[in-house]
């Protein structure tokens, strides 16, 4: 395979958002890819544990002042990946969701840090958040909930 071949393929990779490609020509074959997976599974292991027991102690203070009627309108957005979550917007400090927001689908309300590509999420659901689960820098399982939208 020709370098500049070789060269323009990494270009591509990093210009754009995928995380990895791999070519093959003939008997040739040649794979980039952004981050090697082997330490983000590393990463991942040691957050699992953590990250898990603290999504479940966090829901516990909320749901005491709520009655069942309460608990049915409510939804829980959850993580679509394992990651760092920011709620605060680093380009201005602002956050990004809190208490009472009133949200529409499609609303950003968190970035999920995974690979050093910044996710945006948005709200699935319109409503009000009524609870946030997490903390700012805190490690997320994939669905983790993060949020709860009334």
């Amino acid at each position: 395979m020709d370098i500049r071949k070789i060269k323009k393929l990494i270009e591509l990779v990093q210009e754009s958002d995928i995380a990895e490609l791999e070519i093959k020509e003939g008997e040739e074959s040649v794979r980039i890819c952004r981050h090697s997976p082997v330490p983000m599974q590393a990463n991942t292991q040691t957050f699992l544990a953590p990250a898990s027991s603290v999504a479940a102690a966090m829901p516990r203070p909320h749901t005491g002042s709520r009655d069942d009627n309460d608990e049915a309108l409510s939804h829980q957005l959850l993580s679509p990946m394992v990651g760092t979550i920011h709620l605060i917007d680093k380009s201005n400090q602002a956050p990004l969701c809190v208490i009472d927001q009133k949200v529409t689908a499609g609303d950003v309300v968190c970035i999920i840090e995974a690979m050093t590509m910044n996710n945006r999420i948005t709200a699935d659901k319109s409503g009000v958040i009524s609870a946030i689960l997490v903390e700012d820098g805190q490690q997320v399982d994939f669905e983790q909930a993060i949020l709860e939208i009334e």
